[in-house]
């Protein structure tokens, strides 16, 4: 009786089936997002602003209305009387700006404050602290940029350094600046001070001037896209990781040994037990913190359009543009590949 001896076969295995095949299978997986570059869905959300300011440029140029509107170029906005102003938002007194704009940064951190302390995903002490530090790095820029800089603010210090000066009713202030008196009563000391030489746009202001002549970056516009870029950053990572809406896109970091990994790497394992509970609607997974930070992205996505139909150049609400990004880039890029700076102000959502 012959044995029937059987040989491995040499023919290569077969694909994966259907019902073996899984979406994260190795080879199906996408490529690992650059660390020093935005993620494709940051990439989206941050596109919105300069679409908002180059359609509000195109607006102002080709809506006659608004195009034919009397326009001071030292102030940057239009005529504020009721009658010859092109509309309700082009007044530096209407509400939405008195009560929001000008109070924007209170606005911006008084949502976050709301979000971290009622989100259920912000729920240890490490994760608020750290949260915190972000909003203490990103209103230190706010600071620099538009209230102090070790003197004037770089807003006023990138104005007197492109030969802009405080000027309008030169001899009342100059004779002010000589001691005599003040159209309020009181006295200025210092005989070799000119109008000129102001410094700040509060002070040039306050003495009866007028800024003039140099590039005035808009403060309007650095206020409403790093205050609402932040929201946007603490309140998106944290509620898509949390409800599991974008599990395909993962910011990358760069490990101390050099090796690029995705940031859950980094996340604590009892949290994920926590996030095994998830939220499907939109509602539910922003919670009332997230709702009111959404209501302040959205007002002030809507003044940004205003600001860019009514008041500035064009060069003037790009720079504060990029101004408020560079700040935002330090912020929540940096991080992701420099693991010191991660380690003391992490992520969002991690």
């Amino acid at each position: 009786m012959s044995r029937r001896i059987i040989t491995p076969s040499s023919s290569p295995p077969a694909p994966p089936t259907p019902s073996t095949f899984s979406p994260h299978h190795p080879s199906r997986r996408r490529p690992r997002n650059n660390p020093v570059l935005p993620t494709p869905s940051e990439l989206l959300a941050l596109s919105i602003y300069p679409i908002l300011l180059v359609f509000g440029a195109l607006f102002a140029v080709l809506n006659p209305t608004v195009r034919n509107a009397p326009y001071d170029f030292a102030s940057q906005a239009h005529d504020q009387s009721s009658a010859l102003s092109p509309s309700y938002f082009a007044r530096k007194n209407n509400l939405f700006n008195v009560l929001f704009v000008k109070r924007g940064w209170g606005w911006i951190s008084l949502a976050f404050v709301v979000f971290i302390f009622t989100h259920p995903a912000v729920a240890t002490t490490k994760q608020r602290a750290r949260a915190g530090i972000r909003w203490g790095m990103v209103t230190l820029w706010w600071v620099f940029v538009t209230q102090w800089f070790f003197g004037p603010a770089i807003i006023d210090r990138g104005f007197r350094w492109t030969g802009g000066k405080c000027e309008e009713k030169i001899s009342l202030v100059n004779a002010a600046m000589d001691g005599m008196a003040t159209p309020h009563g009181g006295r200025v000391v210092g005989q070799e001070v000119r109008v000129k030489d102001v410094f700040s746009a509060a002070a040039c202001k306050a003495a009866g001037g007028k800024w003039s002549g140099g590039h005035d970056i808009s403060g309007h516009v650095f206020l409403l896209v790093l205050g609402s870029v932040f929201l946007l950053q603490e309140v998106g990572w944290v509620v898509s990781r949390w409800a599991k809406w974008h599990e395909r896109e993962e910011r990358t970091v760069v490990m101390p040994d050099g090796a690029v990994k995705g940031a859950t790497v980094e996340v604590d394992k009892r949290e994920e037990e926590y996030r095994e509970e998830r939220r499907t609607t939109v509602g539910e997974a922003l919670g009332r913190g997230g709702q009111f930070a959404g209501a302040v992205v959205v007002v002030s996505g809507w003044m940004l359009l205003m600001t860019a139909i009514y008041f500035h150049t064009w060069f003037e609400k790009l720079t504060g543009l990029l101004v408020a990004m560079a700040g935002l880039y330090v912020t929540y890029i940096l991080p992701r590949w420099v693991p010191a700076l991660r380690g003391i102000v992490g992520l969002p959502g991690i």
